[in-house]
């Protein structure tokens, strides 16, 4: 299998990720400095950063509710003050896994973490347009030219302009409006972007559902293992 695939499986790194640390230098296959793109066998001797590392590994698959006030990285090592990440919520004894994707540090909801590199990947490249779905609300009313406009994309950058969404209204009165949006792509801070593009404010987000697969009345904070049934779902989406 090749290099990148073979750090995710051991949870060191999404394969994104892992082709940044080969890039560094950090990863040695029989002794030699890894290249991108290699491939690496059950006889192969990988290193990183000096550590040998095993070629078993048990997956393991956990549904988070993230709450607003944390990162979702490994560790948050950008700061003099580093801040919570979404790694302290797990349970004590909980393998080498890292979050599949991102929330940002005001956005609360569904994650996922895993050592599973292929279902992360899976998860999260765009030419897999997996459906997630996000509770919106924002200040004001929202008109029905602003909901097309939103549904049929916007630009939120010089020459980005967002894939087409469902949007649901669910509630609304003249100080604000809930919403369930339903993206296939994932970039960053989409939603909020998205909003101020036509001129509205988003003061709450929260991701309520990856296809199918809801948090089941998880609270902020807690933390499950998935179900093997569930894995199974996730891994035929």
């Amino acid at each position: 299998m090749r290099i990148n695939k073979f750090l995710a499986e051991q949870g060191v790194a999404s394969r994104r990720q892992a082709d940044v640390i080969i890039a560094e230098g950090r990863v040695t296959i029989n002794g030699k400095t890894a290249q991108t793109g290699a491939e690496v066998g059950p006889d192969d001797a990988v290193m990183l950063d000096g550590k040998l590392l095993s070629h078993k590994v048990r997956y393991e698959y956990y549904l988070l509710n993230k709450p607003k006030g944390c990162v979702c990285t490994v560790k948050d090592d950008k700061t003099d003050s580093p801040r919570k990440t979404v790694m302290d919520f797990l349970p004590q004894g909980a393998g080498k896994v890292f979050p599949v994707g991102r929330l940002d540090y005001n956005t609360e909801g569904m994650l996922l973490l895993t050592n599973d590199g292929d279902l992360a990947y899976r998860l999260t490249a765009p030419q897999s347009e997996i459906p997630k779905t996000y509770l919106v609300r924002v200040e004001g009313t929202v008109t029905g030219q602003q909901l097309n406009r939103l549904r049929a994309g916007v630009e939120i950058e010089p020459g980005v302009v967002t894939k087409k969404c469902k949007i649901t209204v669910t509630e609304t009165d003249k100080s604000y409006t809930k919403m369930h949006v339903v993206l296939t792509e994932g970039k960053n801070r989409e939603i909020r972007r998205m909003f101020e593009a036509v001129g509205k404010h988003v003061c709450f987000l929260k991701r309520i559902k990856i296809g199918e697969l809801t948090l089941s009345g998880l609270d902020r904070g807690e933390v499950r293992r998935l179900s093997a049934e569930e894995v199974f779902y996730l891994k035929n989406l």
